[in-house]
């Protein structure tokens, strides 16, 4: 139902900041996350992404009379491991239901979804803010099945008729339900970064909001600050980046004070957040709960989930994001800033380590991967966040940052031959013997360079001989440029300076 206060507040920028700062916001995210599973969650249809539309689909998903699900154990494992990741308490007997309701996206007329027994409950996650630590509770998690995509744009006769693709039907979803513990968009949003960061540790799910493996929906209600009580909540769809999480968090949040100062009431509805418009709009009223008349579902056996085999899948677990930075600034000297880069992503952490173990300096090799290793992939992939294709091999990057610390290269003729080797794949051994590329240490080379470069500019030879010491680096800069960066740095430093002298 439409706010009748809402035309009267549309322009939320009116609020004035003290009256913003006198109100309390209350979020909680409800994340659903596709598991990483090759086939659905009740049937051997293929989840693979972007097959023509209806073409992984059969009789179980499509929800035909006389077929039957079964439960994919597969899914049922990435769930688990994802609850220990989140500290959640895995129940040794779970159960499926029905959840009722009609819409064209749903087949069979039910989702066959976790409600009264989940898989897990009563967890945590730990996010920082402003170098602050603040742990927010998880409620549950539960398994579910996905609906299929409901088509409403892209067709000649869209104006008229919507179409549906059941690619998506059944696909194994991991629904996380956090306590309303956010007291921010910036905080919401540093929630879902950490979520995606674990759960992509953990190899449950690519966690790819473009392509619909991520999806969440926001609980927001303000209330005066200090107050005890909740403020009647509106909660939020359609988010489908980071950024919108937080843009339609901060909108919510100023409607919603702007009626209270208006003198009006909230209400309880979903509401969608209309990109192009840059605000949220009213989709349904939510005075009274949905009875969706829960009931469990006859056709699927209780989840037990044994202790033996719950400590199996937690002796596999990797190594935490928490636990990997702490490592890394113990273990390498890095610091807080650099072991939290490249932490990042398992890959990324993995590929330092690699490099590491394979003789490169610690500090160096992360100045190296954070610079020219990330900007040449972002160069060669914007799109991509960092971690996948470093088509470097580790112990290659290795051998080359050893070169330059035992001084056999300058470090300007590493950062000339690094595109090449990642466009290549090439050693640095190789492409300094294929291109003659060797450093020069030949000390009457260096000198003959150095005698052309003062030549060339007798009035900085002048300055610095009337004390302007600066000028030399204009000396250095024009012998290495000559010397294509392979003249000894060291070297010539200390020619010049005799010469000048």
């Amino acid at each position: 139902m439409p706010n009748p206060m809402a035309k009267a507040t549309t322009e939320t920028s009116r609020i004035a900041p003290e009256v913003l700062a006198g109100y309390e916001p209350v979020i909680g995210l409800e994340v659903h996350v596709q598991l990483k599973t090759e086939t659905k969650i009740f049937c051997s249809c293929s989840t693979r992404f972007g097959d023509p539309p209806n073409t992984n689909t059969c009789p179980v998903c499509l929800g035909l009379p006389g077929s039957l699900p079964v439960m994919n154990k597969k899914a049922l494992e990435f769930a688990a491991r994802a609850a220990l990741a989140l500290h959640l308490h895995v129940e040794e007997s779970s159960r499926f239901a029905r959840k009722n309701y009609f819409y064209p996206d749903l087949p069979k007329g039910y989702q066959i979804s976790m409600y009264e027994l989940p898989l897990a409950v009563r967890g945590w996650l730990e996010v920082e803010d402003d170098g602050k630590t603040k742990r927010i509770g998880i409620t549950r998690l539960h398994l579910e099945e996905d609906a299929a995509k409901n088509l409403h744009e892209g067709f000649p006769d869209s104006a008229e008729k919507s179409y549906v693709d059941f690619n998506r039907c059944g696909m194994p979803l991991a629904e996380i339900v956090s306590e309303p513990d956010l007291r921010s968009p910036i905080e919401a949003h540093t929630y879902l970064t950490t979520l995606k960061q674990l759960l992509q540790y953990v190899g449950v799910s690519d966690c790819d909001m473009e392509n619909g493996t991520l999806r969440c929906d926001a609980n927001v209600s303000v209330r005066r600050r200090g107050a005890k009580e909740f403020g009647t909540k509106a909660e939020m769809k359609n988010l489908n980046s980071f950024r919108y999480l937080q843009r339609a968090l901060e909108y919510e949040i100023e409607r919603q004070i702007g009626v209270l100062e208006s003198g009006g009431h909230v209400d309880q509805e979903t509401r969608l957040w209309n990109v192009a418009a840059g605000r949220t709009e009213p989709m349904r009223s939510k005075e009274f709960a949905h009875d969706y008349r829960y009931f469990p579902d006859p056709d699927l056996l209780p989840v037990r989930v044994s202790a033996a085999w719950l400590a199996e899948i937690a002796a596999q677990m990797p190594e935490l994001p928490d636990a990997r930075r702490a490592r890394f600034l113990a273990d390498f000297g890095l610091s807080p800033y650099d072991a939290g880069v490249l932490t990042a992503t398992r890959e990324l952490a993995d590929y330092y380590e690699e490099t590491v173990r394979a003789g490169a300096p610690p500090k160096l090799a992360a100045s190296w991967i954070q610079t020219e290793l990330l900007r040449q992939m972002n160069q060669a992939n914007p799109a991509e966040d960092a971690g996948g294709d470093f088509r470097i091999a580790p112990n290659n990057l290795a051998a080359l940052l050893v070169m330059i610390e035992k001084g056999e290269i300058t470090s300007a003729m590493a950062k000339k031959m690094f595109p090449r080797m990642f466009a290549t794949g090439k050693s640095a051994a190789e492409i300094v013997a294929s291109e003659g590329l060797q450093k020069i240490d030949d000390t009457s080379e260096i000198e003959r360079l150095c005698r052309d470069a003062i030549a060339a500019s007798p009035e900085n030879a002048a300055k610095y001989r009337a004390g302007h010491q600066n000028v030399i680096k204009h000396f250095v800069g024009q012998v290495m440029k000559a010397s294509r960066g392979q003249a000894n740095p060291q070297a010539v430093q200390e020619t010049l300076r005799r010469l000048l002298d």
